[in-house]
């Protein structure tokens, strides 16, 4: 038993003359190694934190303002314009315990650190001024205003910004998420239900609109300014709580979402040695996370910073269950993994010595529960199905069973872990000669038996037989450029700096000297049982009913679109309004995510994608008598139209979280708003994402065009619509990632996958034919025969 070798580094044997004590040498080396680990990390974390805390200047700029000061008290120049004097004479310290000149040498410095305290805060303030600055994002491509150039220029953003950022280091400097005016806010609102809607119900949502505006709408707003004047982001706590947080339905297939591995490559077919391999490289990101040590991502050339604060959580976080809402439990420093094979739990130490363990030692460990028999226990086989269940049985069931004894350890264990890994005994992965391989490969990483994985925690890896990997994450933390930006990492480390033996093992020597895994212990009553098969079952169902197509489109891809002198997401949007049209022969209310991370804690907004000028394209395209010239200018409007709204969303004024919170305070103040009510209701049937790629740059695509992930995807929002994640992998591929539900009559996942191929093909006709170079050239001043109008 692994218990028992750990116990012989401390022995100890009573005699009648004492006590004989054996301490072995091996674990006080150990112990000596993990505290100066851990005294390292704490100041190197201390050390960034000041850097962070500091910026944009350095605390080696601190010294340069004292020996400045200092420096004027011997030439007998005052530039403190006789504060450093006031100082002196107002110091707390008695003449006679201390000099003149000592005392002038200390006024100087506390005036010098005043002075550069100040300093830092002119030079943040200045900078939250610039970054404050969006009309570069309005502009188009190859046009750019005299004030955008003079704000781009590197000399003013650079100036103040600072040399090497951390991580952190423009947190205090990004700018709060302004609040839109109510007026603006349902103008936008208006706007873009109009082609949804006849003019009856128009008409009806218009009055209310005006009753919402003239009754309580300056009274909520006030609040809600109030709220953002006092808090980093007046959106995103309400958005995590009431969004995530208090939803009692299975967060399995509804909320979390996944992320696919590598397309094309598999660096090595053994399932322990690929997995060492992953979650070294996931410590060393963790490492570099913690101590704040990873750059900021930047936006325009490479200048305007994201906000990082969604990273914090990535690792040692857990959901936990509750009654009426549940919480995001984020612990520091968890030196254990918790890897579920076959039914059964094991806690893996990831630290030896006072250092990770090598990917080789990780593969060691690994193998060993691979080549473990034992059975599961009583219970244990399916026990993650809670995660996947309803969440208030999971919270009672975890409060009965789970509050005390071995059970409570061994949860804690799974709870604390810094993530879970589990360890599948079923290939999956892309293959070309299987038709469904992607969408199994799909379902099993949104959803697999229902059992085997733990649904709560921040992130479940999930390792295959044949070599493959993929990531199950819980959306309450987080959005998916923050894992993707981490998967970008481990990939790029997996397979170009840590690599593989000839044989496909880790690199390095092999340490059979580590203690073996141990096994979670569990006592779960039969009552428990019935509790877990209930979850169990209701997950089931709802997996079974997912109906997923994943299609990769090579084509054409994101490189003939920009020649197009197109935007690539508009293009996709656009072509899947057309898809979504010839599939339903209706149009409907389109959610697509865009982030909000240029504004401090900011996380998503909607953009609404199906417009006026999207349906007035899409009609055009259906109708054959019109020309190509009328549905080319149509397509420039519509893509024009997308791109404003991407842009506002971007820069906070969208329309959805506004109108989100408003209802938020009108529900605390117990005021009912007909017109918010029906804002919030109204059912996503049509939900979209792009998710990024290259965030990283840490791989050069052009030059291996293999090493791309297939990106990842989400469930269904609606029963009867379609969820379609996409992917502009470099310039000749983008993959679609569709989802529904069999129980819906009218959605079919394959079909739409065709149509949205269709759709692509055909507005990239547009500019194939004959003359698309003076369709090109003359786009915008084709007039439309007679007026005609295509909605």
């Amino acid at each position: 038993m692994a218990e028992a070798h750990q116990a012989v580094g401390f022995q100890f044997t009573v005699r009648p003359d004492g006590v004989d004590l054996k301490l072995s040498q091996e674990v006080i080396k150990n112990i000596y190694l993990s505290g100066v680990t851990a005294w390292k990390k704490r100041a190197i974390q201390f050390k960034n934190g000041v850097l962070a805390g500091v910026y944009p200047a350095s605390p080696s700029s601190w010294l340069i303002v004292v020996i400045a000061m200092m420096s004027s008290l011997y030439i007998h120049v005052d530039p403190s314009l006789g504060m450093i004097n006031a100082i002196k004479d107002n110091l707390p310290c008695s003449r006679d315990y201390m000099s003149v000149q000592t005392r002038a040498v200390l006024s100087a410095i506390l005036f010098a650190t005043g002075l550069w305290l100040f300093l830092i805060y002119l030079l943040r303030y200045t900078l939250k001024a610039l970054l404050s600055y969006h009309e570069w994002i309005f502009e188009s491509h190859g046009k750019m205003s005299s004030s955008t150039k003079v704000w781009l220029v590197r000399f003013l953003v650079k100036m103040f910004s600072g040399r090497r950022p951390l991580l952190y280091s423009f947190q205090a400097s990004l700018p709060r998420l302004p609040v839109p005016s109510v007026d603006d806010t349902i103008h936008r609102y208006l706007e873009s239900v109009r082609p949804l809607l006849d003019s009856q119900q128009y008409n009806q949502m218009e009055v209310l609109a005006s009753e919402f505006k003239a009754s309580m709408a300056t009274q909520l707003q006030r609040y809600l300014i109030l709220k953002s004047w006092w808090a980093t982001n007046y959106v995103s706590d309400w958005w995590e709580e009431y969004i995530y947080l208090r939803g009692r339905t299975p967060i399995m297939v509804n909320s979390n979402f996944y992320i696919m591995d590598l397309l094309y490559v598999t660096p090595t077919h053994r399932q322990a040695a690929r997995a060492g391999n992953v979650v070294h490289a996931m410590l060393q990101y963790r490492r570099k996370l913690e101590r704040g040590e990873h750059a900021p991502v930047l936006r325009a050339l490479g200048t305007v910073p994201m906000c990082s604060t969604q990273m914090e959580r990535m690792f040692n976080t857990t959901r936990i269950p509750g009654i009426e809402t549940d919480i995001v439990q984020h612990l520091t420093d968890r030196k254990h993994l918790v890897v579920y094979h076959r039914g059964r739990f094991f806690h893996v130490w990831l630290y030896t010595g006072g250092r990770h363990l090598l990917p080789s030692e990780l593969e060691t460990q690994f193998q060993r529960i691979l080549n473990d028999t034992s059975e599961p226990q009583p219970g244990e086989l399916k026990l993650a199905a809670l995660t996947a269940g309803n969440r208030v049985p999971w919270a009672r069931t975890r409060i009965k069973y789970f509050s005390q004894g071995v059970n409570k350890v061994s949860l804690d264990a799974i709870e604390s872990a810094a993530f879970f890994l589990a360890l599948d005994d079923e290939p999956q992965g892309y293959e070309p000669a299987k038709t469904n391989s992607l969408d199994s490969y799909a379902k099993s990483l949104l959803h697999g038996k229902c059992y085997d994985r733990w649904f709560d925690k921040s992130f479940t890896l999930i390792s295959y037989p044949n070599g493959k990997m993929g990531v199950n994450v819980e959306h309450s933390w987080a959005d998916a450029p923050i894992v993707g930006h981490m998967w970008e990492y481990v990939a790029a480390t997996d397979c170009f700096h840590l690599g593989y033996t000839e044989e496909g093992h880790c690199k390095g020597d092999v340490n059979k000297g580590l203690p073996y895994p141990t096994r979670l212990q569990w006592q779960i009553p039969k009552e428990c049982q019935d509790v877990i098969e209930a979850s169990y079952l209701s997950a089931k169902q709802i997996a079974d009913d997912v109906d997923f197509h994943g299609y990769l489109f090579n084509e054409f891809g994101k490189g003939l679109i920009k020649k197009c002198r197109t935007s690539p997401d508009a293009f996709i949007q656009l072509a899947l309004q057309l898809a979504q049209f010839r599939d339903q022969g209706v149009f409907c209310l389109t959610y697509e995510s865009s982030m909000t991370r240029m504004f401090r804690d900011g996380r998503t907004e909607t953009v609404r994608s199906c417009t006026s000028e999207a349906v007035e394209f899409v009609r055009a395209m259906e109708d054959a008598s019109a020309t190509n010239a009328q549905r080319f200018a149509l397509f420039r409007k519509a893509a024009d139209k997308h791109q404003n709204m991407y842009r506002l969303a971007m820069t906070g004024s969208g329309i959805d979280r506004h109108l989100f919170c408003l209802y938020i305070v009108s529900k605390y103040l117990g005021v009912d708003s007909p017109f918010l009510k029906k804002v919030l209701s109204e059912p996503w049937k049509l939900s979209t994402s792009q998710t990024p790629q290259q965030q990283l740059n840490l791989v050069d695509i052009n030059k291996f065009p293999k090493y791309v992930s297939a990106g990842g995807g989400f469930g269904p929002v609606a029963d009867d619509g379609y969820g379609v994640s996409y992917i502009i992998i470099g310039e000749n591929l983008i993959t679609f990632h569709i989802s529904s539900k069999f129980s819906s009559p009218d959605t079919d996942s394959y079909r739409f996958g065709q149509n949205i191929r269709k759709a692509m093909i055909d507005i990239q006709a547009l500019f194939k034919t004959e003359n698309d170079k003076k369709i090109v050239e003359n786009a915008k001043r084709v007039p439309l025969e007679n007026g005609k109008k295509y909605i």
